[in-house]
């Protein structure tokens, strides 16, 4: 399964907003995913499939949100140990961008 989600609601526009270049790109690994919500079937919206990226005036800044910290309140074993692994895969992309 596939999807792609681009559209803009109505009143929710941030032309007039005063903000630096902010960007929230999704990648979502599919395959961990998958395996996720057969561990745990509600698990899909605390998914780590956003990152930041953010202009500061010291430089970019990329960021994600931490699945073992999001994942914690599911008190499952294997979920935990999926968790930890798409944290390092993420430490790794977040520190090479």
């Amino acid at each position: 399964m596939a999807y792609t989600h681009d559209r803009m609601m109505s009143d929710t526009s941030l032309e007039d907003a005063d903000m630096v270049d902010y960007l929230i790109l999704a990648a979502c690994n599919t395959k961990l995913a998958w395996e996720a919500i057969g561990i745990e079937p509600h698990i899909s919206a605390m998914l780590p499939c956003n990152f930041i990226h953010r202009r500061l005036d010291w430089g970019t800044e990329v960021s994600a949100v931490d699945p073992a910290g999001s994942m914690s309140a599911v008190d499952t074993p294997n979920l935990r140990k999926l968790a930890r692994h798409v944290r390092d895969m993420l430490v790794r992309a977040v520190d090479a961008a």
